[in-house]
């Protein structure tokens, strides 16, 4: 017979605060086919006293067998998982903002009762991303306008079209969705569409600078280039394209 194995944890578990990378580290180890020995620090003082006895400066603590393997993190590196740096280049959130997009697109194309693959649905698709794209830069636009100022043209002119863009954005994507003052959402998406992707253009293929992409909010990981160059380029063409609804 096989020997069951076994593991030991330690994470904190107290009335105001119960430790999410206890409860991942105690799923992992049984995903990993372990028994664990689930030990709770439920004090501060029984957390410190821990830590002082084994010399570790956080919980929670695995052990396996009398080796102890760490954290969280060290618990993914020991069973050959992957572990993100946390400013490691990520493409998810981009994928994530265009997967719901598209989703949301179709969705209401069926809710219509048109057809899915349409011209319809590709103007919904890509006035859903802009409003989605809006929303991710507004959960904070101070950290927003800081990394936008780092390339775009007319914001390092005019700070305060670094606060702007994004309600412009939102505006205009909110407006196509609807189909409604396209006079107004028309010039709005090509003049902010224009200036994005001529600025991205210099500061990626003219300067060669390496930065990071305000496309999807001030914390983003994913790299200033084709993402945010393609963003402008959409909000361009979903512009040119709707002249063709101008004055319906």
């Amino acid at each position: 017979m096989t020997e069951e194995k076994q593991a030991t944890l330690y994470r904190m578990v107290m009335k105001k605060h119960l430790c999410p990378f206890g409860l991942k580290s105690l799923d992992l180890l049984r995903r990993q086919g372990y028994s664990v020995d689930d030990n709770w620090l439920t004090s501060r003082e029984e957390t410190d006293a821990f830590k002082a006895k084994h010399d570790v400066d956080t919980t929670p603590q695995a052990f396996i067998g009398e080796q102890r393997i760490g954290g969280y993190d060290d618990l993914r590196r020991h069973f050959g998982k992957e572990v993100k740096s946390a400013d490691e280049t990520s493409y998810r959130p981009v994928l994530a903002v265009f997967g719901v997009a598209a989703l949301l697109a179709l969705a209401v194309i069926w809710m219509a009762g048109g057809a899915l693959l349409s011209v319809r649905t590709v103007e919904l698709f890509i006035a859903f991303s802009m409003c989605i794209l809006a929303l991710l830069k507004l959960q904070d636009i101070e950290s927003f306008s800081t990394m936008f100022l780092n390339y775009d043209l007319l914001a390092r002119r005019k700070v305060p079209y670094s606060y702007i863009y994004p309600y412009a954005e939102l505006f205009a994507g909110v407006l196509m969705v609807a189909g409604a003052l396209l006079w107004l959402a028309i010039p709005v998406a090509l003049f902010i569409g224009t200036v994005g992707a001529a600025s991205v253009f210099k500061a990626v293929y003219i300067d060669r600078r390496e930065l990071k992409c305000a496309c999807v909010g001030g914390g983003s990981s994913v790299p200033l280039g084709f993402v945010s160059l393609t963003e402008n380029l959409m909000m361009m063409a979903m512009g040119l394209w709707m002249f063709r609804y101008f004055g319906g």
